[in-house]
Order: C-alpha cells, then sequence, then structure tokens
C-alpha cells in the first residue's frame, strides 16, 4: 500500500525545479511539487496547499479539512508514525 501523508507548503525554494518546502506533522521536508502545478495554479500559489506527500512528490492538493481527517485517522492507525519517523531522518537541518 502507498502511504500519502498530508503536509502543508511552507515555502518555495527553486522556482524552476519545483522544489518547495512542505511542513508534515511538524517536520519539514523538501518535496517536488511538480505535479500539483498546472497553467491555472503555478508554483508561487502552492504556497499554503494542503497536500498529500509520498516519497518526496507532493502528490495531490487536499483541503485543509480532509488533511486533518487523513492525519488523524492515520495516527490513529499507527500507519503514520513509521513515515513520521522516515521524513524526521530525512528533514532539513
Amino acid at each position: 500500500m502507498c502511504l500519502g501523508i498530508p503536509g502543508q507548503i511552507v515555502e518555495i525554494t527553486n522556482v524552476e525545479q519545483k522544489l518547495a518546502i512542505a511542513d508534515v506533522a511538524g517536520v519539514r521536508r523538501q518535496v517536488n511539487i511538480a505535479c500539483i502545478v498546472n497553467e491555472e495554479h503555478d508554483v508561487a500559489s502552492c504556497v499554503g496547499d494542503w497536500v498529500l506527500v509520498h516519497v518526496g512528490f507532493a502528490m495531490s492538493r487536499i483541503d485543509e479539512a480532509e488533511a486533518k481527517k487523513t492525519l488523524d485517522l492515520l495516527i490513529e492507525l499507527g500507519e503514520a508514525q513509521a513515515e513520521i519517523r522516515a521524513m524526521q531522518n530525512s528533514a532539513l537541518r
């Protein structure tokens, strides 16, 4: 099963390469936002977006209520713990 963890885009680090910083459960890490960018939603407009993050990619945009519900459910199920630890290990320092 592929697990997407909700996070919020807090900063754009490289417009050309479509890289940003996402806050995932209090852990900040670099993610590629190419999958959520299009003509109507450019790179700069991604700051503040809630997204599902999987293996370093923001796979899709979601609303804040869905992000919270998903994260709460994953934490409740205990599946998020390993993903969060992996993100902490690869977090920007």
